[in-house]
């Protein structure tokens, strides 16, 4: 039997992620069976297992793949000149989420969710998602001290507080799409001004809330 080309094993390799991807999105990762993954590929079992060993490595995958998304849009803005405004970040954020909703065969969101949710049970993928998520919160950061340098940004402003905060925008979008409702730009632009001028004319602290 002739070896396949590196292009041929890289389709086929990724014609199984996404297959999985469809059954991932569909019944959750602990309810997806390599079975069910299998027959989705219309593969043989033994060919599917030379490229994935099991469910695990195929969460793995999926999850890296889904974090590097996360990771290489905020470089890709990081490389752009001029930098994108604060404004097209967040609307950037806001299309990136309906790309992956709409997509007919699977919904990287939902998948998102779910290796969350595995990152808690397995220590390993925990620790590679840390590892990712920090990659994207950097260059979070990269971009609030270019828009601080363009103007964009006070002159007293934190770049990697702003970063933070933009970060962790991200998985309140996912949430609320799925479980609430979308939030749009404008809903965003008026209430983040609103509660950032609240918190400024207040002391804030760690401290928990009295009850």
């Amino acid at each position: 039997m002739p070896r396949l080309s590196e292009q041929t094993r890289a389709t086929r390799r990724r014609h199984i992620l996404t297959s999985a991807w469809g059954c991932f999105s569909r019944n959750g990762f602990q309810a997806t069976s390599m079975d069910e993954v299998i027959a989705a590929t219309g593969m043989s079992s033994s060919a599917v297992y030379r490229y994935f060993s099991g469910k695990d490595e195929l969460i793995d995958a999926t999850a890296e793949e889904g974090l590097a998304l996360v990771r290489d849009m905020f470089a890709e803005a990081v490389a752009t000149h001029p930098v994108p405004a604060p404004a097209t970040i967040l609307a950037l954020l806001i299309s990136e989420l309906r790309v992956r909703t709409e997509n007919s065969d699977y919904d990287l969101s939902r998948i998102a969710i779910q290796s969350w949710a595995e990152a808690m049970r397995r220590p390993t993928l925990r620790t590679r998602t840390r590892e990712l998520y920090l990659q994207a919160r950097e260059r979070l950061v990269e971009l609030a001290t270019r828009w601080q340098a363009e103007g964009q940004l006070p002159e007293d402003a934190d770049p990697r507080a702003t970063a933070t905060v933009l970060f962790a925008l991200m998985p309140g979008l996912i949430v609320s799409h799925h479980l609430v409702e979308d939030i749009p730009l404008e809903v965003l632009a008026r209430g983040i001004p609103g509660l950032a001028s609240a918190l400024m004319s207040q002391a804030v602290t760690d401290e928990p809330v009295a009850r």
